[in-house]
């Protein structure tokens, strides 16, 4: 194994989470679904669910956080949060997961093993989102961010000189406009507190392309509204100046390796 691992677990409206892990330690960025699917796709990766150190998540949907209860039952580790989004939480008091929950203010910093992670803020219509970079004491950098409505500044200044990132791609604009979605939902999702869109995902990933980024994962697609061949169509598109950055597309329910 290279000094870092990076995994998608699934990603998705119906679900997501990513390992990360060191020579030194696990983190887990969210852990959507349930405990027994969260458990499944870690033992597939060859991870053992009682190495995780902490988790962190992104905010406090249901789809980055569900199968915590259940999960802490078995593993006792810290959940890393925002008090924004902890205060959105629907967990009733005394619950395992919200004695398991470190509270914290929007940009905050935490030492796991060989590693620091880092929140930034992002535009999302949760009670409050950020995503995360996560740096090694090797000086490898990686970096999070799904569930935005548009690249904020945070976000483009904590993601810029990252080795690899995971990023979202969730719609095709077309796709969307044309859908069966109701009116309000597609406005939504295309508003600056919604979701980023395959070409806002390609205007972006290209600046960090020609900052140093070599390694992208396309995250949170939509089933309605994308396609992974068309989100790595515009990406693909967006790096063609640079013939050896990867871009490859989380898959839904099947672990997919960025880094290994």
């Amino acid at each position: 194994m290279n000094n870092v691992r990076i995994v998608s677990l699934y990603s998705g409206s119906t679900g997501n989470s990513t390992l990360v892990e060191t020579r030194s330690g696990s983190i887990l960025i969210d852990a959507g679904k349930s405990a027994r699917s969260l458990t499944n796709a870690l033992r597939q990766t060859g991870s053992d669910p009682s190495k995780i150190l902490a988790v962190f998540i992104t905010h406090e949907h249901t789809d980055h956080m569900s199968a915590l209860e259940v999960f802490l039952k078995n593993n006792k580790v810290p959940v890393h949060m925002t008090e924004m989004s902890l205060k959105g939480l629907h967990s009733p008091e005394g619950s395992k997961l919200r004695s398991a929950i470190c509270a914290h203010p929007p940009v905050y910093s935490v030492r796991v093993a060989d590693m620091t992670v880092t929140s930034f803020p992002v535009s999302h219509d949760s009670a409050y989102c950020v995503g995360y970079r996560v740096e090694t004491d090797d000086g490898y950098r990686f970096g999070y961010a799904t569930d935005t409505g548009y690249v904020t500044a945070q976000m483009s200044t904590m993601l810029d000189g990252c080795d690899s990132v995971v990023i979202e791609s969730n719609h095709n604009l077309e796709m969307l406009r044309t859908g069966s979605y109701p009116p309000d939902i597609k406005k939504r999702i295309m508003s600056r507190f919604g979701h980023l869109s395959n070409d806002d995902c390609a205007e972006f990933i290209h600046d960090l392309a020609d900052h140093g980024t070599k390694a992208f994962m396309l995250a949170h697609l939509s089933a309605e509204n994308n396609r992974p061949e068309l989100a790595l169509c515009s990406a693909k598109n967006a790096l063609s100046d640079f013939p050896d950055a990867k871009v490859i597309v989380a898959k839904p329910d099947v672990e997919t390796v960025l880094v290994d």
